[in-house]
């Protein structure tokens, strides 16, 4: 059987936690390229020092850039974007579809769109402040959970392939992770 080069890999992500490390890490291990983008520089020197650490330094690149600026990659060049909690940041709703659409344009036809959110099942969906579009801001930090109508929106277009439901956390957080890919 012939082995494909496997697609470049974008990771997005809104926090770089050790979630979001060892995903990268695991998808550089399988001998994808990966590109980190963060808005901290710390938390991508420590993936970094991380990824070295695992042997799979070489495959792996980070950029710090604000969410809402373009993607570090020209149209229709990578084969899958993941998201960690990216979408789900105080982000207003215009936002969050801008963010999906640079992520069409980055992707190849067929491309896969990894993303997870918190949800309005979720044990702090309206506890505290309210913000406004289903932002809610609690300990400080402010948080745009998704309803099921969301998430369809910014499928519209798209394959919507999965929303899988799972616990993270102490709490616990209760997230979607949510997988489509674009039309051939």
């Amino acid at each position: 059987m012939e082995r494909r080069t496997p697609p470049t890999t974008l990771t997005t992500t809104g926090r770089t936690g050790p979630l979001v490390g060892d995903a990268c890490q695991a998808i550089a291990r399988e001998g994808f390229a990966v590109t980190a983008t963060d808005f901290s520089a710390t938390g991508l020197e420590q993936l970094r020092q991380a990824a070295r650490d695992q042997g799979v330094g070489e495959r792996v690149t980070t950029v710090v850039r604000d969410v809402r600026e373009p993607l570090p990659a020209p149209d229709a060049s990578l084969g899958a974007v993941f998201a960690h909690m990216l979408l789900c940041m105080a982000l207003s709703t215009h936002e969050i579809h801008a963010v999906v659409d640079e992520v069409r344009r980055v992707l190849r036809p067929g491309g896969t769109f990894v993303y997870t959110v918190r949800h309005t099942r979720d044990v702090h969906y309206g506890a505290d402040t309210a913000r406004g579009e289903d932002i809610y801001e609690h300990g400080g930090f402010a948080v745009h959970f998704f309803n099921r109508e969301l998430v369809d929106a910014l499928a519209a277009g798209w394959t919507l392939n999965e929303v899988h439901a799972f616990e993270e956390g102490e709490l616990p957080r209760r997230l979607w992770r949510v997988t489509q890919t674009l039309p051939r």
